[in-house]
């Protein structure tokens, strides 16, 4: 076969694999305690985060915070496909140091409720691993670098890249009265070639990402 012809052959294979790659989005989850209150999120352009709640809160009175135990979903509509339970495991607790330790930078942490104290629950609903060897190549390869020029400019999702998909729910720990909650997909650029390489490692660095972006909406 001409050589051509196979480098075509090749870049159109590439292409599809990459967008039959991309993980699935969030959704209501019916196992939340908030799943009730959550509704689509009109604000939301970028599908990172389809579905919220909120209320009117001055953020600025709280000072402290509880920081439950991640919980990983166990409902049917949970979206991990077929990851293990280890690494299900590993993602929940790599979530729990690093929400804590970016929430800790806003407020004082507490295990007792009490006046301008939070309390914020994460659930950890699905998660994608990395796909291995290719997920980094196709940041190369002449069809994925296009389409992740692409997706990193509409700040989208890379090809054949992880994700992680969780829930945060955020009480007023004296009263227990839901503040806020929303449904969120998060994932590292497309150009972060650090993230493609580990299975786990976009996923974690969505992990990142999205501790960073709740403490900047809760100043």
């Amino acid at each position: 076969m001409h050589k051509t012809i196979r480098n075509f052959l090749a870049i159109a294979g590439l292409s599809m694999a990459v967008q039959g790659c991309v993980s699935a989005d969030p959704i209501a989850y019916s196992g939340l305690s908030s799943s009730a209150e959550l509704a689509p999120n009109p604000r939301d352009a970028t599908g990172r985060v389809p579905y919220s709640y909120s209320t009117a809160v001055d953020w600025k009175q709280y000072s402290s915070v509880i920081v439950d135990p991640v919980v990983i979903y166990r409902g049917a509509d949970g979206q991990f496909g077929k990851m293990p339970a280890g690494d299900r495991a590993a993602i929940a607790s790599y979530m729990q140091d690093r929400f804590t330790e970016r929430l800790k930078s806003r407020f004082t942490l507490t295990g007792k409720p009490g006046p301008n104290t939070l309390r914020v629950r994460l659930t950890l609903t699905g998660a994608k691993a990395n796909t291995p060897v290719l997920g980094t190549l196709s940041r190369f390869d002449i069809a994925g670098g296009v389409y992740n020029t692409v997706q990193t400019a509409r700040d989208r999702e890379g090809s054949l890249t992880g994700s992680v998909l969780y829930a945060v729910e955020i009480f007023d720990a004296g009263t227990n009265r839901l503040l806020k909650a929303f449904v969120t997909k998060q994932y590292p650029s497309p150009v972060n070639i650090k993230a493609s390489m580990q299975p786990l490692a976009a996923a974690q660095a969505g992990v990142d990402k999205g501790a960073d972006a709740l403490v900047a909406q809760l100043k």
